[in-house]
């Protein structure tokens, strides 16, 4: 299995937001403690707002924070929300199916087992078990005031 770059941008925004609660961090911040590009990171962060996971604060002083507590943002429904979209397999997609094998194929409910059982290893992890008492995390994320 191998993860979409926006889920893993995701989770670095959220720890990065995580590792900084009182202040408000700007895209350019993350992006460069984080090792993404502006634009990948500009598409996340308003996935993130819209799901709710921060909040975006306009002006002189705007940027992003955590609009729900790390104790309550579980990894497994990040990961739900932000790998929606991307089938596991070309047979978990209506539109673009194409195996010969699918009408006697087998695997595919195994995979959905699988992929059950991995979100859910996922689900009571949160982004605070991540993240609290982490020093190596926090050295490396610790923003300072602007």
């Amino acid at each position: 299995m191998r993860l979409t770059v926006r889920t893993n941008i995701a989770m670095r925004a959220l720890m990065a937001c995580a590792v900084n609660p009182d202040r408000v961090l700007r895209k350019s911040e993350i992006a460069a403690a984080c090792g993404a590009s502006e634009a990948h990171l500009g598409a996340v962060i308003n996935h993130l707002a819209q799901t709710g996971f921060i909040e975006t604060l306009r002006g002189r002083g705007g940027g992003i924070r955590l609009k729900t507590p790390p104790e309550a943002i579980s990894v497994g429904r990040v990961f739900r929300i932000f790998e929606a979209n991307t089938p596991f397999a070309e047979c978990f997609s209506a539109r673009a199916n194409r195996c010969p094998l699918a009408s006697a194929c087998r695997l595919r409910s195994s995979l959905d087992v699988a992929l059950d059982a991995f979100y859910t290893a996922l689900d009571p992890i949160s982004l605070a078990d991540l993240t609290c008492g982490n020093t190596g995390l926090e050295r490396l994320l610790s923003l300072e005031l602007a």
